[in-house]
């Protein structure tokens, strides 16, 4: 049995929130890089010439990468064997948000109600915590900051399963056509296929955090990441939505077992500033 003080996730969400709204992830850097290198238009190289140039000045200055600094989703992976100390886990989670946003100087953007007075928490809480578990000791963090330009674009379709790979491909284009400029083009999308409607915007928003270049080990499902990539690339929406070669920067794809009346499919869609990081505590 490992006893871990809550005080040390507390410190590791601190570190990982001050981190990523500061600081892009090498994936994401090559990835637009490449974009630009490859870009014909003028008018795009200098909107990607403007995004590389912003990541470079954030990294130098420690200012965040974008105003929105996002709402914090946290995915805590705990090993069964962990007995947590010293207080509760999710306020120990709050917490860690709350020292990063401040210390940090980030925007608070959270309301508590959502519908009628909306008046801001004043601290970035509460933060979204997902809670999974697994064999052994180890505690693992993934933080995101995910910004609403690009979270408001994000989509589920409840298909049919005689809809098929084409209408799952048919689903992401148009989730994509539809948010045109709005997420801060070239954007990042992650796609979850299966589970149900809650599951599947789930796995579509952990497939955001996947490293940029890397397929899912399923061929199969690799394939349709490179075909929806290569679609939405032709739709021609282009960097900051003036058009151009590159929409979207990857396309990451994860699944999930389904009903078989059913194959729901969600789209989340993060801005170029696709800020994402894990850690071991």
């Amino acid at each position: 049995m490992r006893e871990l003080p809550v005080s040390a996730v507390r410190d590791a969400v601190r570190r990982l929130f001050l981190d990523i709204n500061r600081k892009i992830g090498p994936d994401v850097e090559a990835a637009m890089r490449s974009a630009l290198e490859k870009e014909i238009s003028p008018a795009a190289r200098y909107a990607l010439t403007q995004l590389t140039d912003n990541y470079a000045a954030a990294e130098e200055t420690g200012l965040p990468l974008c105003q929105d600094t996002g709402m914090a989703i946290c995915f805590l992976t705990v090993g069964q064997d962990v007995h947590f100390t010293g207080g509760d886990l999710n306020e120990a989670v709050q917490q860690g948000v709350r020292e990063a946003y401040e210390e940090g100087y980030f925007r608070k953007s959270i309301v508590e109600d959502p519908l009628f007075e909306r008046k801001n928490t004043g601290d970035n809480c509460p933060a979204v915590l997902h809670l999974s578990m697994e064999p052994g000791e180890s505690v693992r963090l993934m933080g995101i900051a995910k910004g609403f330009g690009s979270e408001n674009m994000s989509r589920i379709f409840m298909l049919p399963p005689a809809a098929g790979e084409e209408g799952v491909l048919n689903a992401i284009v148009i989730a994509v056509r539809e948010a045109g400029p709005n997420p801060c083009p070239p954007i990042v999308v992650g796609v979850g296929i299966g589970g149900d409607f809650e599951i599947a915007p789930l796995l579509a928003k952990r497939a955001t955090a996947r490293p940029l270049g890397v397929h899912h080990p399923d061929p199969r499902y690799a394939a349709l990441e490179q075909t929806a990539l290569d679609r939405i690339n032709r739709t021609g929406i282009g960097a900051a939505g003036i058009g151009g070669l590159t929409t979207a920067l990857w396309v990451s794809a994860e699944y999930a077992p389904t009903h078989i009346a059913g194959m729901p499919v969600a789209v989340c869609i993060c801005c170029h500033a696709s800020r994402h990081g894990e850690i071991a505590i």
